[in-house]
């Protein structure tokens, strides 16, 4: 038989943690509830959405009280034993199960303070996948690809990802317009004529810095970077604004100059024994 002294000693005892984890559990939750708002806010996604960590944070908090309570009792400490036993078991069991998720949450929100990228980017991840951003959420990040599908990555693979961002301050472009052209080609007649036709697409942009203009360098340079096998490796550095205008820049112009050579009896040079050479 307990006495009657010790009896309310042990009842003020088991108050006293249940009110100091109380207290803990409103300072920890204000502190949670305006961290997932900061991050939810700034991902344009519902906050009420994650507020299972709150209450996740409560049932541990208690859980814990209630572990302390029956370990320091005498009458209860079996019990007490018993059951931090169990929540060893238990916070394995979740912890392996929810490693994932929170790996995906933790690197959404880096996602969030580092930016790598934002919503309406046009990014390329890997070398795998390449597309606009659609959206990003503390679990994945959407990204809609060029063919208008949504790939839908998890924050923790994009997290350890090589990113190419072509938005991120400067969305100005350059573009490499490659042609190999016969060994007998006028190299003069073929880099006017890429010149002229990179000039006059309507994605075309002049982005010649001072200097460039001072030293009177064309605003489309055509370098000569090397003799194959079967002709002459011709590059125009041509700008443009942005990715999208970037893509069909090139297409139009690996048609208009092949129209224009063709016309001018300038011809592609044939790689297909260079090909051979390299497989063997």
């Amino acid at each position: 038989m307990i006495p009657m002294d010790k009896q309310w000693e042990q009842f003020f005892f088991i108050a006293a943690v249940l009110g100091i984890t109380f207290i803990i559990s409103l300072l920890f939750r204000f502190l949670v509830g305006r961290f997932i708002k900061g991050a939810a806010r700034k991902l344009k996604v519902d906050p009420t959405r994650y507020n299972f960590f709150k209450n996740a944070v409560d049932f541990i908090l208690f859980f814990v009280a209630i572990v302390i309570i029956f370990r320091s009792i005498p009458p209860l400490r079996t019990y007490g034993t018993g059951l931090l036993t169990g929540a060893g078991v238990l916070a394995a069991i979740v912890g392996f199960a929810s490693q994932s998720a929170f790996s995906n949450i933790i690197s959404g929100i880096f996602l969030v303070i580092f930016k790598p990228f934002s919503v309406g980017d046009r990014v390329k991840v890997g070398q795998s996948y390449s597309g606009d951003v659609e959206d990003i959420t503390l679990r994945h990040t959407v990204i809609k690809d060029f063919e208008n599908r949504r790939v839908i990555m998890p924050n923790s693979v994009i997290s350890n990802e090589t990113i190419i961002n072509s938005s991120t301050i400067d969305e100005k472009i350059c573009v490499f317009l490659e042609m190999a052209v016969s060994l007998k080609t006028n190299l003069d007649t073929a880099i006017t004529i890429i010149q002229e036709e990179a000039m006059k697409h309507r994605y075309y942009i002049e982005n010649r810095s001072e200097s460039e203009i001072a030293r009177g360098e064309h605003p489309v340079m055509v370098r000569v970077m090397t003799f194959l096998n079967g002709g002459i490796m011709l590059r125009a550095y041509v700008w443009t604004r942005n990715p999208t205008d970037a893509f069909d820049l090139k297409c139009d112009l690996n048609k208009s100059v092949k129209e224009r050579f063709d016309k001018n009896g300038i011809e592609l040079a044939d790689l297909q024994y260079q090909v051979v050479t390299k497989t063997l």
